[in-house]
């Protein structure tokens, strides 16, 4: 064997250790543990659920972020990276942001027939429920002998 693959260079020995990848570990667990406290009784922001998306957002972000960075060891490897890395990026934000008048308009210009066959939004579903409480009101079981539920 040559000298050279028997000794790495100092460039490849050095990846965190043991040590930082159980406490990027420790991180993902606490990370992962916070997007299920969004769920929970103690989180304060249940009347705007926009934040808690924004949270769970920042969250998932941080924890691919550490994934890729450790785990697919993107923190050693040379600039390179940059090169393939920014302008993905940017290609996807173009993509994602040419997208949102497509998303905003989609209903304002449909044909009958998706019309027809589309579900119902929310409002109206409502509206459906609440006519039908006001249509058929509600009789109360007469008070009084038992008879065991033979008579109506």
């Amino acid at each position: 064997m040559t000298d050279a693959a028997t000794h790495p260079t100092e460039e490849h020995v050095h990846h965190g250790g043991l040590g930082k990848y159980f406490a990027v570990f420790l991180a993902l667990c606490v990370l992962t543990s916070a997007s299920f406290f969004t769920y929970s009784s103690y989180w304060p922001f249940h009347a705007t659920p926009q934040v808690g998306w924004a949270f769970m957002m920042a969250v998932s972000c941080t924890k691919a972020l550490l994934v890729m960075l450790f785990f697919m060891h993107l923190m050693w490897e040379a600039n390179w990276k940059y090169v393939l890395t920014i302008p993905a990026m940017f290609m996807s934000l173009f993509l994602v942001l040419m997208l949102v008048p497509d998303v905003g308009m989609r209903l304002h210009h449909i044909s009958e027939e998706r019309a027809l066959h589309m579900a119902a939004p929310r409002s109206a579903e409502l509206k459906v429920v609440e006519q039908a409480a006001e249509a058929s009101p509600v009789t109360s079981a007469p008070s009084g002998g038992t008879n065991g539920g033979d008579e109506p």
